[in-house]
């Protein structure tokens, strides 16, 4: 499983640890340093079947500063894709990617259904 996060952001830190507690292998990728592209984001929104507003960072500053509560509406597939993919602090996280899977943000829960308690 490859684990998208920001090894700084707390929630991240706790996905982290409820992914080790469980004994489960992942490779680990620090959002900000190597940030997802917009294929792979493109590739993910079609797995996880969510709105591609759930991939957004909501509560960011970024998304804050940019406005993209009143502008995602009106924005494309394609340009919210290349918004993404321009700036890894957009993106929501963490997200975990497996073969047949993607989980944006840690709902422990949720987690805990598609990975087993």
């Amino acid at each position: 499983m490859l684990f998208v996060c920001y090894p700084k952001c707390s929630t991240c830190q706790k996905a982290k640890a409820w992914l080790e507690e469980r004994g489960l292998s992942f490779e680990l990728r620090d959002i900000k340093q190597e940030r997802p592209t917009a294929e792979e984001l493109r590739r993910w929104h079609a797995i996880s079947a969510l709105p591609l507003k759930r991939f957004f960072n909501t509560s960011g500053l970024q998304y804050k500063a940019l406005g993209l509560k009143d502008r995602l509406g009106g924005m494309s597939e394609e340009e919210q894709l290349a918004l993404l993919a321009a700036d890894g602090m957009l993106v929501k996280r963490p997200i975990l990617v497996g073969e047949d899977f993607v989980l944006v943000g840690f709902r422990q829960a949720e987690w805990e259904t598609r990975l087993g308690g």
